[in-house]
């Protein structure tokens, strides 16, 4: 049980917090539903009553013993000069249970329709949470957690919502069965509600034992997910080293657990099912046996509370029916609704001032950065400026802190202490939208999507088999990428698909790519981060005409081990074991002979 998850006494008297919990997403219209249900339930419970006034008019089977409710009904039937006539009875009976067919018709398609909009909203909702949480919540967890809530857990909820529909309308039903059978024969109805509570309450700790076993499934199929997606994502490596066989044990042990959870959920169910015919036949035959025999009851009233107590146990079954497919599906909206309370607590601080087009530069003042309550500092005591419009390049060994600078600069990191300025402005107040259109980030690690060439650099902005002008654009951006001749030479062009995160490419193809959909967006701050990495050697140097061509026009930030990426970049700083230890223009801070970063120079020129 997570310290978010808020569960009551016991599984029966929580069933009202969940139903705030849906109400929280569609509001109050959910309770229509069971207000049709009510009315459905009623218009079938004086179908049934109505047998009282028509048994009396065949053969005297009814007689002056008749039952209030009976005598009700024929002195209603006499006013309307209908006293005695079956055909009018049986016109009465058919009218009232159609009028019940079109309510429930009504209660279904209204539930279907609260369904879909309970899908959009909750999917939209979460899908918008994860794109506006901290970068560092999303480091702590893994991809598969968040793909099992918003795919699996929200259709489990879905289920959830249909079950607990079910289960507000069973209750509903069964309430009215019993009254209707307390008002033909009270004391046949005392006995129905009285056996009716004693199953409920013998079946308790099932219902308890099924939510159990649906909090256990919830985080099964988290775990699951994530292990599913690792498997896929490193497929080529683990299929060229034939490493697939050694992940298949912990996968399988979570399915066999999954499987588990699986087969006694569903003979709690099968139980529950085929235990309520017995059990209600053997409660009539008594509840009979003891209107006749003790109690001298006339017959017309006890066949009809025979029918509706049957009703009223077979609803009451259905109920705990209910309960228990509710319950088995509970673990899921316990989990999404802690999941929206997570992404609440740990979305990003957005400010209200809009940024215009970068003029002045970015500026760190004795900045401070730690990913975690006490862990060491990543970044200590940083203090940079980067003016607008010029090039720089951030140096060091790998973990010195460079590509976490580069998170701050984007503002998905915030300083631990210190102060960051864009423009004179303190990241916090600024609107992190207008800041971020302004950026184009290219990293080591490629970001391409499962579409085509053309959509992969515009980015969906708009049609460029329709608009001649953004394919224009596209090409463009290709040609300074140095991938058009490439893309050209295919036979579908742009509208060549390139696979799962760009499979068909070559990693050279995939990175330029990746370039030209950043120059395509014309950013006023651009960061490289080991973006030519992945090229060869003439890729690299024509990828490094194109940002050359770029020095003067728009803010540059290069992280790069290969040196000859930032030969003629403006300013240097370089970093060693989270400081910055060096500064200053490119060739001044080369040349002394104590220069770190010369050394550098010097080791990579061997």
């Amino acid at each position: 049980m997570t310290k978010h998850q808020k569960p009551g006494p016991g599984p029966v008297r929580d069933i009202p917090h969940y139903l705030r919990v849906f109400q929280s997403y569609i509001g109050p219209r959910m309770y229509l539903v069971f207000a049709l249900a009510l009315l459905a339930a009623l218009a079938e419970g004086i179908g049934i009553v109505m047998l009282l006034p028509l048994l009396q008019t065949l053969d005297g089977l009814a007689s002056e013993s008749t039952s209030g409710i009976g005598r009700l009904l024929i002195g209603a039937l006499e006013a309307f000069g209908l006293g005695g006539s079956t055909l009018a009875i049986l016109l009465f009976i058919a009218a009232f249970f159609l009028l019940k067919a079109v309510f429930l018709f009504v209660a279904r398609g209204y539930q279907a329709y609260l369904g879909g909009q309970l899908m959009r909203e909750l999917k939209g909702r979460l899908y918008d949470d994860y794109g506006r949480m901290q970068l560092q919540y999303y480091i702590s967890r893994d991809t598969g957690h968040f793909i099992n809530v918003i795919n699996t857990q929200i259709r489990q909820m879905l289920l959830a919502f249909t079950f607990m529909i079910e289960l507000g309308t069973k209750f509903v039903t069964t309430l009215v069965y019993i009254g209707a059978a307390f008002a033909v024969a009270w004391r046949f109805g005392l006995m129905a509600l009285v056996l009716g509570a004693l199953l409920l309450f013998a079946l308790r700790s099932l219902n308890v034992y099924v939510r159990g076993l649906s909090r256990r499934t919830s985080r099964e199929d988290g775990h699951l997910a994530k292990l599913l997606i690792q498997s896929l994502q490193a497929m080529k490596y683990l299929t060229a080293t034939g490493q697939h066989p050694d992940l298949r044990t912990g996968a399988m042990q979570s399915i066999r657990r999954l499987t588990g959870y699986e087969i006694r959920s569903g003979i709690a169910t099968a139980f529950t099912k085929t235990v309520y015919e017995p059990l209600a036949v053997a409660a009539i035959m008594l509840i009979v046996a003891v209107q006749l025999v003790w109690l001298n009851q006339s017959l017309g009233p006890i066949l009809v509370s025979i029918l509706l107590f049957y009703r009223g146990l077979t609803s009451m079954t259905m109920l705990q029916g209910s309960l228990q497919k509710t319950l088995s599906t509970i673990g899921a909206v316990e989990m999404v609704r802690d999941e929206f309370r997570i992404q609440e607590q740990h979305r990003e601080q957005d400010g209200d001032r809009v940024l215009e087009p970068l003029q002045q530069g970015i500026e760190l003042r004795k900045v401070h950065f730690a990913y975690g309550a006490g862990q060491g500092d990543v970044l200590a005591d940083i203090s940079l400026t980067i003016p607008a419009r010029t090039s720089v390049a951030l140096v060091g060994e790998s973990g010195a802190g460079k590509s976490t600078l580069v998170d701050l600069f984007t503002l998905a990191l915030r300083p631990r202490e210190g102060e960051l300025l864009i423009d004179g402005v303190p990241g916090d107040a600024i609107q992190l939208l207008s800041w971020r259109r302004q950026i184009g980030y290219v990293s080591q690690e490629t970001v391409i999507f499962d579409d085509t060439i053309a959509n992969n650099i515009c980015m969906w902005v708009g049609d460029t088999r329709k608009d001649s002008g953004l394919l224009d654009r596209v090409r463009s951006a290709a040609r300074q990428a140095y991938i058009a001749d490439f893309v050209e030479s295919l036979p579908e062009g742009y509208q060549t698909l390139v696979g799962d995160r760009g499979v068909r490419l070559s990693g050279g193809q995939r990175q330029r790519l990746f370039i030209a959909r950043e120059l395509l967006r014309e950013p006023h701050l651009l960061i490289l981060d080991e973006a030519t990495s992945a090229l060869d050697t003439e890729s690299e140097r024509y990828i490094q005409q194109s940002i050359d061509a770029l020095k003067g026009r728009i803010t540059l930030v290069i992280i790069a081990h290969r040196l000859s990426t930032i030969r003629n970049a403006n300013h240097v700083y370089v970093f060693d074991k989270r400081r910055l230890v060096e500064q200053g223009p490119n060739q001044a801070i080369r040349d002394p002979d104590d220069s770190g970063f010369g050394k550098l120079v010097a080791m990579q020129a061997n």
